[in-house]
């Protein structure tokens, strides 16, 4: 797919740690397993976490990062400058979310024109206030009788056990961001919302590993399907495809399995704390969606979370997934497009791990792709 040349096609990865953000060769196209009814599910690369798409694949889609030079944090813009329907469903119970009120469908604001994902816990929500400050000056958002105001929902995670927690991405990193972006490959790994995230928390950090933000797409004839994630979360990171833990909570002697050990009586209370952990995500198409439909793709986007993550939506977590329709094709089938948004949300949380690169104290997968 073409891209369209961006505001600043540049997306900066410092190199002051290691970052492991990765621009992916284009490979031919591989056909799912499943047929649909209007035609094949392609995906680029082969097998899930071979899926080289990218959110920005999703016409009227930028995307851009700001990794911070002195620790492990950063966060990761989603631009619609021409505006776009979005919907949110929030399952972790420890979430932290900006302007997600309205995107209720009964609200009246029906467009967005950002969303945000950050490190920094609830200090990392201020990088809204940066994209807002780019897109005001580019004269984009909701039109009032005293100019625009950019609507910009925003999520976090916590990754402040990552270097000096003092230090957190701001308005001025949400600003960089958004000059980053562009509609060309979206790095992956350590970089932006993924820095500083890590998995497999449930015994304790000591236990973890390093993860950090990945995306994929799928496309059928014109209608594709997208998402981008940091994965940041208590649970283990699972292979849908063979079922084995990818990375996680490990020993010595390999993956202690969390899973198993929930089964078990010796578990009596887990190490991870509440809120400080979170996948967030974002899944993208240019279907045509109303808010109430964006909603429903967002729900049905966590079941990627839970094919590849486990387990998952715990009362540690802040899991949410926001859902952005660009309006550029016609689609009857909205089931069908939201199943694409969990193959495509549990392809991108499988990167997220892979592209991931070691940092101290934090094992990375050995495995690098695409």
């Amino acid at each position: 797919m073409k891209k369209e040349s961006g505001l600043n096609n540049a997306n900066p990865v410092p190199s002051s740690f290691p970052t492991g953000g990765l621009t992916r060769r284009q490979f031919g196209a591989a056909v799912t397993a499943a047929a649909v009814s209007s035609g094949s599910a392609a995906a680029i690369g082969s097998g899930i976490a071979g899926n080289t798409g990218c959110i920005t694949d999703v016409p009227g889609i930028m995307a851009g990062h700001y990794t911070d030079t002195r620790r492990p944090t950063g966060c990761t813009v989603i631009l619609t400058p021409e505006g776009a329907v979005c919907g949110v469903d929030v399952r972790g119970s420890a979430p932290g979310t900006r302007e997600i009120a309205l995107l209720d469908p009964v609200n009246t604001v029906q467009k967005v024109h950002a969303v945000v994902l950050s490190g920094g816990s609830a200090f990392g929500l201020d990088t809204a206030s940066g994209v807002m400050q780019y897109l005001e000056e580019k004269n984009i958002g909701f039109p009032t009788g005293n100019g625009v105001v950019p609507i910009v929902p925003a999520a976090i995670l916590y990754d402040l056990g990552l270097g000096d927690p003092r230090i957190r991405p701001d308005s001025e990193s949400g600003y960089k961001a958004c000059q980053a972006a562009s509609s060309e490959t979206l790095a992956e790994g350590n970089v932006g919302a993924g820095a500083g995230a890590t998995v497999g928390k449930m015994f304790g950090s000591k236990f973890a590993m390093k993860s950090g933000i990945g995306t994929a797409s799928f496309k059928i004839e014109d209608m594709v399907v997208a998402a981008v994630v940091a994965v940041n979360a208590v649970g283990d990171v699972i292979d849908p495809t063979t079922g084995k833990i990818i990375a996680g909570a490990r020993n010595e002697k390999g993956f202690i399995n969390a899973a198993e050990q929930i089964k078990t009586r010796k578990l009596t209370r887990f190490k991870a704390a509440a809120g400080e952990n979170t996948t967030i995500g974002i899944v993208a198409t240019n279907v045509k969606l109303n808010k109430t439909e964006a909603t429903k793709v967002a729900q049905m986007a966590h079941d990627g979370l839970a094919r590849s993550i486990n387990p998952v939506h715990l009362t540690m977590d802040g899991d949410t997934i926001f859902a952005l329709s660009t309006g550029k094709v016609e689609y009857p089938n909205l089931s069908q497009v939201g199943a694409l948004a969990a193959e495509a949300m549990a392809a991108a949380v499988n990167r997220a791990v892979l592209c991931a690169k070691g940092v101290e104290g934090y094992q990375g997968c050995k495995r690098q792709i695409g």
